[in-house]
Formats: structure tokens, sequence, C-alpha cells
């Protein structure tokens, strides 16, 4: 059974990633499932994209997939999760994130890699790898501050605080809160009026308005990549993920200077 639907209306495409067991965590095979089928999607103008069920978007990437890992193992990962964002962003339409409950990790940088972002008002929004002994690894450390500003992202960064739909708002991390009866409905809503605008035109602004924020971003990629994986020579994301799945508090190594 896939984990990624995909729906077409016109001009306009909705991705439904449908792992609500999980709250819709992204493990190496929905990445994999997502880009496909961003890389297949054509002849549309805009691509929304939701999870499945009222509780999640995506909470997170699978921790119980990723608490065994090795700095090796870390990387092939993480390369995997920037490559389906870099796909997103990269698209030849537009694309937007209709965000139906959590959003937290993987998820907030799924949505961040979108160009609009819409939430409902039950939505949770966080980057809570700290809080784990990680970092974010999806690209979250690079867009976040373009979205938001660096003393913002780095609040939201090192505290790994979950913030309301709200306060996401407040901070120009999400552009409107709806209820979640009326968020998909109303995205649909703007991808018909944006589906009758020239691509093209549209397409352009974009790349010009990324280009003048994304200087050098190719760079802080790769930085963020190799500090992932390095990390988990530490201990500090062995002990943080064993500790959020026993529900207990997490007891992080001391460095050795």
């Amino acid at each position: 059974m896939s984990l990624v639907q995909v729906s077409k209306e016109g001009r306009i495409a909705t991705i439904t990633i449908d792992r609500q067991k999980y709250l819709n965590a992204l493990n190496a095979e929905v990445i994999m499932e997502l880009r496909s089928a961003f890389i297949q999607l054509d002849d549309i103008a805009v691509a929304i994209i939701t999870g499945a069920g009222d509780k999640a978007f995506v909470a997170g990437a699978d921790i119980a997939s990723m608490s065994e890992m090795n700095p090796l193992q870390a990387r092939a990962f993480v390369e995997l999760g920037q490559g389906l964002m870099q796909t997103i962003e990269a698209s030849p339409f537009i694309t937007i994130a209709a965000v139906n409950g959590f959003a937290l990790g993987g998820g907030l940088e799924l949505a961040i890699s979108c160009d609009l972002i819409y939430a409902s008002e039950n939505a949770k929004l966080a980057l809570p790898e700290t809080n784990l002994g990680i970092i974010p690894g999806f690209g979250g450390t690079v867009r976040l501050s373009q979205k938001i500003g660096m003393h913002r992202a780095m609040e939201m960064i090192l505290q790994g605080r979950t913030i309301t739909a709200i306060e996401a708002k407040a901070i120009g991390l999400v552009l409107d809160v709806l209820p979640q009866a009326d968020l998909l409905p109303k995205v649909k809503e703007l991808a018909q009026k944006l589906s009758k605008k020239g691509l093209m035109s549209m397409l352009a602004a974009r790349r010009l308005v990324r280009a003048n924020a994304s200087v050098e971003m190719e760079k802080a990629f790769l930085l963020e990549r190799e500090t992932f994986a390095t990390l988990f020579a530490t201990g500090e994301p062995q002990e943080g993920m064993k500790a959020f799945m026993e529900k207990r508090e997490a007891k992080f190594p001391w460095p050795s200077v």
C-alpha cells in the first residue's frame, strides 16, 4: 500500500502523506515515495502537500529508525531528506503546504521547503531535534532563518519548543491560520486562482526571490549534513532518541575536551 496518495484536479495536484498510525512520520520509504511523486507530476501549476487525518501534517522523521544509525547511515539519511526538500523547492510548479496538525522536525522542514504555508488552528510546529541530541538535517538550519530571521530561528532550534499556529503566524512562519475543516478547501481555492496565472512568470519570480535569499545555499546544506552525521559519533543522538522512546528525561554524556 502506497504511503503517499496523489490526486489531480485540473492543473492542481494534492499530495497526501498517509501513515496515520505513525502520525505521518518520515522514514526512508516515505521520503522516496514523496520524491518520486513530485518528480512524476506533470502538466500542473500548483501542488498541495498535506497529511492524512486530522492530527498530523508530518510529526517529524521516524525516530525509531534513526536511533540505531551510525554516522555513515545518518549522513545517507539526511542526504535523502535534503534531496526531497530540494526536489520540492526546484519543482516546475508552485507548492503549498497545508499544515493540518503536528509539523515537527522533518515535518516542519517539509513545510518550509514549499513556497507557501497555511495552517489549521490545531497545528503545532517545532524543530525539536536538540531535545534528542541531534540537529535539523533536512535543510531546517538553512531555510528557517530565511523564513523568520536568524534570531527567531535560533530560538526555535535551541529551545526545541513547540509553538501554536497563531504564534507561527505572528513570526511569519505561516501565512494564515484556518479552522481545520476550512484549511484544505481554502488552500484549494487559492491554488485555483494561482493555476490561472502565467506559470512561467510565477516560477521566474520564485527563482529570483529565492536566489536573493540563498547565496552559498548549497555550501550551507553540505555543512548541515556533515554536522548531523558527525553528531552520531558523540553518543548524544543515541541517548536522546532512546530517552524519547522510553518516555524519560535524557541524560546526555558530558563532552570530553
